[in-house]
């Protein structure tokens, strides 16, 4: 038993023919390490290296001051608003687009009638910039544009409701309009794993007796979870890195009131505004990266995929 276990224990040793091809491999690889290793390796020793400094761009002038760019974000509000526009924004966008683009994929996958048409003009907003969606967006929610128009010909508003300039309103508005642009995304990487799925278990749960409703629930959804794990990854990191939206909705300010106001936004205006604190803004996006690393973490250990999928 025990010279079993040796015997088990013992690593396998390459053949030249296996050694020679691993060299070949590493050797394919290192014009992409390199270049990896120049431009994010080597940058984000940098930025860890500008969070322990106070940094004037306009003087070049480096000044170690330890963790205090770290302990100013404790008392930092402006901070703490964007930090919270960031995870409101990531708790409303990420649940809703992966939900719905579950069930528009779950639907466009059935024999429903003229499915092939409404996927492919569905994924048009795919294809649109997001620059040019956030422009087309702010003329639909402005005072007089077609949203307001609509609610004021239905009797459910008397005057139009300035969406763009009310703090209410403008962190809502781009989430809708996030929302709209990424579910054709996401919904066809669902249909893409649908049509792997076995069509004989939907044929032996409807022998059952089992309805659209069950079978989706039973079959589809635990399917996907796989799918469902990446989207919602990716959702995470998107969420929680908004900045063009923001940037262009509010001109760069995150108004009205820093109601639009991200952290990567906020990253942006203490980095190359007129507060000239590079150092502490690479704190803050040290940070946002720790903060979007335990989340996705979390959300990947709580949605981990069934092993019997």
């Amino acid at each position: 038993m025990s010279g079993n276990t040796k015997a088990a224990a013992k690593p396998r040793k390459h053949t030249k023919t296996q050694l020679a091809e691993f060299r070949q491999g590493y050797l394919f690889l290192t014009p992409a390490l390199i270049v990896l290793g120049i431009f994010i390796g080597a940058a984000v020793l940098f930025v860890i290296y500008l969070s322990f400094h106070k940094v004037n761009l306009f003087t070049g002038q480096y000044t170690f001051v330890g963790l205090e760019n770290y302990m100013r974000l404790f008392s930092d509000g402006m901070a703490r608003t964007a930090l919270k526009n960031t995870l409101s924004f990531a708790v409303v966008v990420v649940p809703i687009q992966t939900i719905l683009s579950l069930i528009i994929a779950a639907v466009l996958d059935s024999n429903i009638k003229g499915r092939y048409t409404f996927r492919t003009i569905y994924f048009l907003p795919t294809l649109t910039s997001s620059s040019a969606l956030t422009i087309i967006f702010m003329f639909m929610f402005s005072v007089t544009g077609p949203v307001n128009t609509l609610l004021i010909k239905m009797g459910v508003l008397e005057t139009g409701i300035n969406f763009l300039n009310d703090p209410s309103f403008a962190l809502k508005v781009i989430m809708v309009m996030n929302i709209w642009s990424t579910i054709p995304q996401y919904t066809t990487m669902y249909l893409a794993s649908l049509q792997d799925l076995p069509g004989g278990m939907y044929e032996a749960a409807a022998i059952d007796g089992a309805g659209p409703v069950r079978r989706f629930w039973a079959i589809t959804v635990p399917y996907l979870k796989p799918i469902t794990t990446y989207v919602l990854l990716t959702s995470i990191i998107g969420t929680l890195q908004m900045f063009d939206q923001a940037y262009i909705f509010s001109n760069g300010s995150g108004g009205p009131a820093n109601s639009t106001l991200t952290v990567s936004l906020l990253v942006y205006r203490y980095a190359f505004g007129t507060q000239n604190a590079m150092g502490y803004a690479a704190t803050m996006a040290i940070v946002l990266a720790v903060i979007i690393m335990i989340v996705s973490f979390t959300s990947e250990k709580l949605n981990a995929s069934d092993s019997d999928y």
